[in-house]
């Protein structure tokens, strides 16, 4: 692999780890800045039952900048959401522009007050799992996410669910 290839591939791994701690930290501000102006967003997910895929949430770079902005407003579930996001492909176009990336994800969520019967105050459980599906391009030698698929296992999304994954 050539040096300048590495160097994007290295880029790519280092927006997407990035990603997963603004994520985790709920710093929307700080996940956006790692965003083209041109980026979109979706959780999808496949349903066997009617035979096509769902959409669970998108949007453009602006509408999930509103979403955010608004989320201290919304009632949520405060119990906070933890990634794990292993980067498993990177690849580079030929002109080193752009990249697509290939990341499998496992999100848990600490349980902070057992509104569950089944899970007590300080249970750790999984939330979902699921694969990004990553599309960047290159500024300045960072990579910038334009495009973001979250394509989830699960089909069924727990009340507050309504963030970026």
């Amino acid at each position: 692999m050539q040096k300048q290839n590495l160097e994007a591939v290295s880029a790519v791994r280092e927006t997407i780890y990035r990603a997963t701690a603004a994520l985790d930290d709920q710093r929307w501000d700080d996940w956006l800045s790692l965003c083209a102006p041109g980026f979109h967003y979706a959780i999808t997910s496949f349903s066997p039952e009617i035979n096509k895929d769902m959409i669970y949430l998108q949007g453009s770079r602006k509408e999930m900048e509103s979403m955010v902005h608004m989320l201290p407003k919304h009632n949520t579930d405060h119990s906070p959401l933890h990634r794990h996001t292993s980067v498993y492909t990177v690849d580079v176009a030929e002109d080193g522009k752009s990249a697509e990336a290939l990341s499998s994800v496992v999100i848990y969520q600490n349980m902070l007050d057992g509104v569950n019967s089944h899970i007590d105050s300080g249970e750790s459980r999984l939330f979902l799992v699921g694969k990004y599906k990553d599309t960047f391009n290159f500024e300045d030698g960072e990579a910038k996410f334009v495009k973001r698929q979250l394509r989830l296992e699960n089909r069924r999304l727990d009340k507050g669910s309504h963030w970026p994954l």
